[in-house]
């Protein structure tokens, strides 16, 4: 996406879709008239796709029909992405969007059939997500601190995982080596998995992967976590400090919202919104967000619009920092 396009479209994004009883009241006055489509663009079982199971589990008593996830996978997100921008904006299909899928794709890809901007409604952020620094236990750093060290003496010799070009292990990763001013070896796979694999088999030495994917590596004993990406430590690994005590200004995170067609009636995305809204205030959901390791959120579609404005222009950074292509 070329920058004066993608910023020309995102300042005609609503800066709010109305507010108060008012809209409250028209949100209140739609209902689907049959199944609503949650779709994934990545397989199932992956974090992305758990989440939006949570979410459609959540919402579909408040909503009346039920709420099923479909996921049509490949191209990095892509395929289901377009699937949603052609279909009927009519608050029966939306996209369970990632950072990577509805941000990071905008930047590597070239001549993609949809606009991620133009061609969509945003509705509500679901959640934010971090990345676990973790490094095989041979490696010899017990802190953050210890690994900048090791890596500014030996510039390229630590090999580092990451799912592919652009993705949350990349950027996360390119963010910390710029502003630790240290060098890593990319090592680049066909996902986290495998790159996860490796790691626990020590054929590379470092990773951010997101605390989903290490959580229980780390608690076995089979990887050794140094720190995490947010900017403060989490609640539920306390333990575990945030990487920016060892290297001031850094911070990571990434996302997942949903979108509809552009088009959909005001009532129907004002809707979803606050049914996934409520959702997110429910403990027993909340729970369920953060044992994947994901933040709640559950914002309004003017919040959530204005949240994407600013990420779009955050993640045209990262590319560049990055260097991020793709084929």
């Amino acid at each position: 996406m070329q920058r004066r396009h993608c910023l020309s479209a995102l300042a005609g994004l609503p800066l709010a879709l109305g507010a108060g009883a008012g809209a409250r009241a028209q949100a209140a006055g739609w209902n689907p008239s049959r199944p609503v489509r949650l779709i994934v663009g990545f397989a199932p079982g992956g974090s992305t796709d758990t989440s939006a199971r949570v979410v459609a589990q959540s919402i579909t008593a408040g909503l009346g029909q039920p709420v099923v996830v479909e996921n049509r996978t490949g191209a990095a997100g892509n395929i289901g992405t377009e699937h949603v921008a052609r279909s009927a904006p009519d608050g029966h299909t939306l996209v369970v969007a990632s950072m990577g899928s509805h941000a990071t794709n905008a930047f590597l890809y070239r001549d993609l059939p949809f606009d991620v901007v133009r061609d969509f409604a945003p509705v509500t952020q679901i959640s934010f997500s971090s990345c676990l620094l973790v490094v095989h236990p041979s490696v010899k750093a017990g802190t953050v601190a210890d690994l900048v060290r090791l890596a500014r003496e030996k510039p390229g010799a630590l090999n580092c995982g990451i799912a592919g070009a652009g993705s949350s292990q990349h950027f996360a990763a390119a963010l910390f080596e710029h502003r630790a001013d240290v060098r890593f070896t990319h090592v680049s796979y066909r996902g986290g998995a495998p790159a996860m694999a490796d790691l626990i088999g020590g054929r590379i030495d470092v990773m951010f992967t997101p605390v989903v994917e290490a959580l229980q590596q780390a608690r076995d004993g089979q990887v050794r976590a140094l720190g995490i990406t947010r900017p403060e430590r989490a609640a539920q690994l306390a333990d575990v400090p945030a990487i920016a005590e060892a290297v001031p200004g850094y911070a990571f995170s990434s996302w997942l919202g949903l979108f509809a067609p552009a088009g959909t009636p005001e009532p129907a995305v004002r809707r979803i919104a606050q049914e996934v809204a409520g959702a997110m205030r429910n403990p027993q959901v909340r729970a369920q967000m953060e044992q994947l390791g994901y933040e709640p959120v559950g914002s309004t579609p003017e919040e959530f619009a204005a949240f994407y404005r600013r990420e779009m222009q955050r993640v045209e950074e990262l590319v560049r920092l990055s260097g991020a292509t793709v084929n």
